[in-house]
């Protein structure tokens, strides 16, 4: 007995969860639904069984609430998650709490991976040979590295070519997909990608395949019960096709039905100034979506201008009485900069998020006596460019420059001051 179903965000159509399919026939997105009174008949047990299960690989220490149609035997997996939380509030004072989730300490070096243990073992469970992804640099390593784990499956990726670091487009080279770079940007590879799934048997693992969507939820989840179920405030986060934010929400929204949790947070998601279709959706109202040509952005994994899980993240907003932000290319580095010295590397779109939290405090939609959990999506390597480059310049505000000296003990001794 298959324990989810597909079902439609729009018209509530319903479909066998066996079927590959990412779009209701009306056309809008849809999104699993599992019958979590039969796989979590006992929450409070439950609850109190994870920190028993604590050697289990995190995706399958939340299964029952992931995705509990999956077979263990068609898992695959590369020991993802348990991320670290850092704590950095005696950093920032201003802030009741401020707490990091590092995604970027996972396997491939982003959150992506949690979205395909889920999306990856799915396919291998339904005998899918070929996948494929659009990507602008965090989906196509995950993708590619989960795929190069499975069984006789062969990962396929467009990169929008010339568009994303050299770091973001050796991991799918090197994890073995045919990876093809497109002279568009991400939006046009996603078109291509969905006209290609349409016509051929290749198993599509973008955000719009709302079982990949699944897995993601363990991220929300596994902050609270890192937290001991003490639900913050307000979570953060960086959006770009708005599948992560639509992912939290539903693990939060699921954790609230069972009681595992007694309150909702508050959602908050972050673009760039010139990225930023969901903000200035979010200014008017939700009224409509107007896709935009995303402009050049150090975050580039969010440089998206058609989110393809716009109308998903608006029901999660909606829901938990969320915002979104927008900040600028100086904000983010700069905070990038800030978050970095404190030993925690991590990438522009990161950078995105912390200084949208640090914008909407200082605006007082974040209030003084507030707990916050900030999203961080992925590892300050995969852009190491960006970072010299930025300390190259001494007009920023928070640059360390490299010095070069002659192999001279005076010299030496000059420079430290000695």
């Amino acid at each position: 007995m298959d324990l989810s179903i597909f079902k439609c965000i729009s018209c509530d159509n319903e479909y066998n969860i066996q079927e590959i399919r990412y779009r209701c026939d009306c056309g809008e997105l849809l999104e699993v639904l599992h019958d979590l009174e039969t796989t979590i008949p006992n929450p409070q047990s439950w609850k109190e069984s994870l920190d028993v299960n604590m050697a289990e690989i995190a995706f399958s220490r939340y299964k029952p609430l992931l995705f509990p149609s999956l077979p263990d035997i068609a898992l695959i997996t590369l020991s993802e998650g348990d991320t670290p939380l850092y704590d950095v509030t005696h950093s920032f004072p201003q802030f009741n709490s401020l707490k990091l989730k590092h995604e970027g300490m996972n396997p491939t070096l982003s959150f992506k991976d949690r979205g395909m243990v889920s999306g990856v073992s799915w396919a291998n469970y339904l005998g899918c040979k070929n996948v494929i992804c659009a990507s602008t640099g965090d989906t196509s390593a995950a993708m590619a590295a989960y795929a190069g784990a499975a069984p006789n499956m062969k990962g396929i990726v467009l990169l929008p070519q010339g568009k994303i670091s050299p770091e973001q487009l050796a991991q799918p080279i090197a994890f073995g997909a045919l990876t093809i770079g497109i002279k568009t940007d991400f939006d046009g590879c996603m078109n291509l990608v969905q006209e290609l799934t349409e016509k051929h048997n290749i198993y599509l693992l973008n955000s719009m395949n709302s079982v990949r969507i699944e897995g993601q939820k363990a991220i929300g989840i596994e902050t609270l019960h890192q937290l001991n179920w003490k639900v913050p405030d307000w979570f953060v986060i960086p959006v770009g096709n708005a599948g992560n934010i639509s992912a939290l929400g539903k693990g939060l929204r699921e954790l609230f039905e069972l009681g595992i949790i007694d309150k909702l947070p508050r959602l908050a998601g972050v673009q760039t100034e010139g990225a930023s279709p969901m903000y200035k959706s979010f200014q008017n109202g939700y009224s409509e979506l107007v896709p935009e040509k995303a402009q050049p952005t150090k975050a580039s994994a969010i440089q998206i201008g058609d989110p393809v899980s716009y109308k998903k993240a608006v029901k999660e907003l909606k829901h938990f009485n969320g915002v979104v932000e927008a900040v600028s290319e100086t904000e983010l580095m700069d905070w990038k900069a800030q978050i970095d010295r404190l030993g925690i590397s991590i990438c522009p779109n990161s950078a995105v998020a912390v200084a949208g939290a640090m914008k909407l405090h200082d605006n007082g939609i974040i209030k003084e006596n507030e707990d916050v959990v900030v999203i961080l999506t992925a590892h300050g390597s995969k852009f190491s460019n960006t970072s010299v480059e930025y300390h190259k310049n001494s007009a920023n505000q928070f640059a360390n420059q490299n010095l070069t000296i002659p192999p001279n003990l005076e010299k030496l001794e000059s420079v430290l001051s000695l």
